[in-house]
């Protein structure tokens, strides 16, 4: 064998030897800190087909962490393609409510939940936005009972990712197949923090910090947020009681969580009839799918009166149409555009990154964790808070390097929170 060929081998040996290293650092991360299982608990976890070697690393961890039991449910883009082109026109108006039932019978019982995220993000990008918009209420209407858990922190749980053949073809549509997904993996390593020498202690660190600046938000105790930057001029009033979180947080089962790996941002509940002004998004949305661009909405009194978008206009209506509390906001969260995935420079077409990229909001139900006491309150009495209701909940983008936010105080005066996307 030529010394050239036998280099080459060696190199990807060690490439390869590389890669399996830093996944299985990944799925270590992700059970130990992200999700912070117990001995005794089961999981439960969601997955692409393509994500199967993660996956797998994930189910190893959570059983040498002490796991009872590891249940995953995979998912298939091509089947789901399957379903848009040969299902029946009312099968878009159904879900399997059997299988979101159990999930919530799994996480009652104190099951942990894992996502790993990763799809093709424009998957159903040529598909009928009318039946998209369908399924995708069908699936929120049988998820709630599930997603009412997840909401309120009463369980642990996380979402970390999985590079994918696909999502790397969108993010690098001009490099080779492999080519793209190895750099989409490299972005996900040094994101997550699993390039650092020790990423468990890396985390704990990063953890901390975003910890303090929640703290410092909520001595602060601001009424409102007054946003101002290219297409946006919006004040957004914040939930009676609200609090600041950011970072980790003890689930309702006493068990400590990271809900989003990566994360950078501190996030809190807004009123859910005091935002006024106009909007514009940042970065693409991709929703279940696919590509909405361009979002442009205005609100009054805390509703969406206006929606455009330069593309996936229909898509962006049908899902602020899902019920009256789609048109109303959910989160507010605040990130430095000097965060590691911004400066990155990438678009991930993926939320999970995305909004962790930039300053964000989110369409749709609140976190009740984010009010005093809210994991004990009654609806009526969360409604009565501000804290909005629906069964979606959508994040996107409004954060750039040319965002300044001030912080209103109860007295009407306006203190400098972000200039030019930056902590002030």
């Amino acid at each position: 064998m030529a010394a050239s060929t036998l280099s080459a081998k060696q190199n990807e040996h060690a490439t390869k030897a590389t890669h399996e290293k830093k996944l299985d650092q990944l799925a270590e991360v992700a059970v130990k800190v992200g999700l912070g299982l117990a001995a005794g608990q089961e999981l439960v976890m969601t997955a692409s087909l393509d994500a199967a070697p993660l996956a797998r690393r994930i189910t190893e961890h959570a059983y040498r962490a002490g796991a009872s039991l590891v249940t995953t449910l995979f998912s298939d883009d091509e089947a789901t393609l399957m379903r848009y082109r040969f299902a029946p026109d009312e099968s878009f108006d159904h879900a399997p409510k059997w299988l979101y039932d159990g999930m919530g019978a799994a996480f009652r019982n104190g099951s942990a939940r894992l996502a790993i995220t990763g799809a093709n993000p424009a998957l159903l990008s040529k598909e009928d936005p009318a039946k998209v918009g369908r399924a995708n209420r069908a699936v929120s209407q049988a998820y709630q009972p599930a997603l009412e858990l997840i909401v309120r922190h009463a369980i642990n749980w996380t979402i970390v990712a999985s590079a994918t053949p696909a999502w790397a073809a969108a993010v690098f549509p001009d490099d080779p197949p492999d080519g793209a997904l190895a750099r989409l993996w490299d972005a996900i390593f040094e994101t997550t923090r699993i390039n650092q020498d020790d990423p468990v202690s890396a985390w704990k660190a990063h953890d901390a910090s975003l910890q303090r600046r929640a703290s410092f938000l909520n001595e602060k105790r601001y009424a409102a947020l007054h946003y101002r930057g290219p297409g946006t001029d919006f004040r957004l009033g914040l939930a009676d009681d609200h609090l600041w979180l950011g970072g980790g947080t003890t689930a309702g089962n006493g068990l400590y969580c990271i809900p989003n790996m990566p994360t950078e941002e501190v996030f809190t509940t807004p009123h859910k009839d005091r935002a006024d002004g106009t909007v514009t998004a940042t970065k693409p949305l991709s929703y279940q799918g696919t590509m909405i661009e361009g979002i442009r909405v205005r609100f009054e009194e805390g509703r969406i009166v206006e929606a455009h978008a330069t593309k996936g206009e229909e898509v962006l209506k049908n899902l602020i149409g899902t019920d009256e509390g789609a048109r109303r906001l959910g989160e507010v969260a605040l990130v430095p555009h000097s965060s590691p995935i911004a400066s990155s420079g990438m678009i991930f077409l993926n939320t999970l990154f995305d909004e962790n990229a930039a300053s964000h909001i989110a369409l749709g139900r609140a976190y009740t964790s984010c009010l005093r006491d809210g994991d004990k309150l009654t609806p009526e009495q969360l409604a009565a808070k501000g804290a909005n209701d629906s069964i979606i909940h959508v994040d996107w983008m409004i954060g750039s390097d040319k965002l300044d936010i001030d912080g209103i105080t109860s007295s009407g005066a306006a203190e400098a929170l972000m200039r030019q996307g930056e902590w002030a």
